[in-house]
């Protein structure tokens, strides 16, 4: 099997699900208003895509084991494909909701099972330029996602945001049959079912804790219900992953620095940046009074900052190492989002652009690294669990930012017309740039030799 070939299918994976996430934001107003609901409230249909991804990525290693790496692959793309097909077609926000779900059952064994198959296949010296190269691919779904999204929006009808992705679908089945390598085990363990349910469980009632705080009549006890269930399965799941042998998410990983690093900094940075492009998105449109197919073009820098950084991660990482690399960046993020506090009705596109290309730049480097942080110093035995683990904290995190930012800015609203949501943007970014701040000292505990080598689980 050609390894270009498997890089390219990857990358198309990749690109699939990035077009899909950055086309739908410059879609928001106006699938908004076609639907009957508020711009804030369209969250749901973000949120409970990417909880789905995180609730059922920990049953990619085991799916790998059982099916292969071929098959499952295979039917993730045939999935989302399916779940965008149903997007498209959606008359109300619950049938919305529903088909989101549907794509995030399918892309929940893209990214993971794309990670574990790039480790299985390059060793270590070449893995983080492949991951920058497939990035790099990926990422000209943002480029084009926002534009698209904006002039489909604009021009033609936002159900063509989702339909585009069909014949991404097809190039992408063709090419798994091709390319893809069938990595499987000849004698599996049983599937944590019992595990697999607590952490769904607990994922769902804290983001439906989250949800609950914006609606129309606040509920407490419910609220509080909800948080404290999550936190009764959370500490549950912590019991049974330690007297089960083959747990869903094995959290003697943890004992590896680099791991607990690694996942701790891209929660905590991620509740701070997941939500910024749709924020920036309702600050442009409705702040603003940009036309969708403007608000699209502004996201463009932000895919061309990551690209032109893909190029100088190994780079840096070789030169600085983890912990200087990852100190330095979350700061200069942080920095970066409190600075769109200080743009306005009336503040140039030009100084917006190179606003947003900084931002997508240093955000590109921020992703590289955390994301090849966590295998560093693991056995090849391990890989599989932990590309599940670091995708599942991926997308909890931007469920959770994309919720937070959204509360955020709902809360601080004054009123409906352009100067609140101006005023409501200005503090939302400042709040979110405090937060990613304070992820920089997370990263601070990686030893100045790249990462500490802890104990490996046995």
């Amino acid at each position: 099997m050609p390894r270009s070939g498997l890089i390219w299918l990857v990358a198309a994976a990749f690109f699939m699900q990035s077009l899909d996430s950055t086309i739908v934001n410059t879609a928001v107003p106006t699938m908004a208003e076609a639907l009957g609901v508020t711009p804030l409230g369209m969250r749901t249909a973000l949120t409970s895509y990417v909880l789905t991804l995180a609730v059922l990525i920990p049953a990619s290693p085991w799916l790998c084991d059982r099916f292969g790496t071929r098959r499952v692959f295979g039917a993730a793309i045939a999935v989302f494909g399916l779940g965008s097909l149903l997007c498209g077609i959606s008359q109300n926000l619950p049938e919305l909701v529903f088909a989101r779900v549907i794509q995030g059952i399918g892309g929940a064994s893209l990214m993971p099972v794309g990670r574990y198959v790039l480790v299985r296949t390059f060793d270590k010296r070449e893995f983080v330029k492949v991951m920058s190269t497939v990035a790099t691919f990926g990422l000209l779904g943002s480029v084009l996602g926002p534009l698209l999204g904006g002039i489909l929006t604009e021009y033609t009808s936002w159900r063509l945001i989702f339909l585009i992705n069909v014949p991404v679908v097809a190039a992408g089945l063709w090419m798994n049959r091709e390319d893809m390598p069938n990595y499987r085990l000849d004698r599996i363990h049983p599937f944590d079912f019992l595990g697999f349910l607590l952490f769904a469980l607990t994922s769902a009632l804290l983001l439906a804790a989250a949800e609950l705080i914006d609606s129309a009549q606040v509920v407490w006890r419910v609220i509080g219900a909800c948080a404290a269930l999550a936190l009764v399965f959370g500490m549950l799941y912590v019991w049974h992953s330690r007297r089960t042998p083959h747990p869903v998410a094995d959290l003697t990983l943890l004992r590896i620095r680099s791991v607990w690093v690694s996942l701790t900094g891209n929660l905590f940075t991620r509740l701070g940046v997941s939500g910024m492009f749709l924020l920036l998105v309702l600050f442009l449109q409705v702040g603003c009074g940009w036309s969708p197919t403007m608000a699209g073009l502004m996201m463009v820098p932000q895919a061309l900052g990551s690209i032109s950084s893909k190029w100088l991660v190994h780079r840096l990482l070789a030169r600085l190492g983890y912990r200087r690399l990852l100190l330095a960046n979350t700061l200069i993020v942080a920095a970066l989002l409190a600075a769109f506090a200080l743009i306005g009705r009336d503040t140039p596109a030009w100084v917006i652009a190179v606003l947003v290309f900084l931002y997508g730049s240093f955000m590109g480097t921020q992703y590289t690294a955390m994301n090849t942080l966590v295998y560093q110093d693991l056995d090849l035995r391990h890989a599989a669990m932990a590309s599940s683990m670091a995708s599942t904290m991926q997308y909890l995190s931007m469920s959770f930012g994309i919720a937070l930012s959204a509360l955020l800015m709902e809360s601080l609203l004054r009123g409906h017309a352009h100067e609140d949501y101006i005023a409501a943007f200005r503090w939302t970014v400042l709040i979110l740039a405090a937060i990613t701040a304070a992820a920089s000292r997370i990263f601070s505990q990686l030893r100045p030799d790249r990462s500490a080598r802890a104990a490996r689980p046995n």
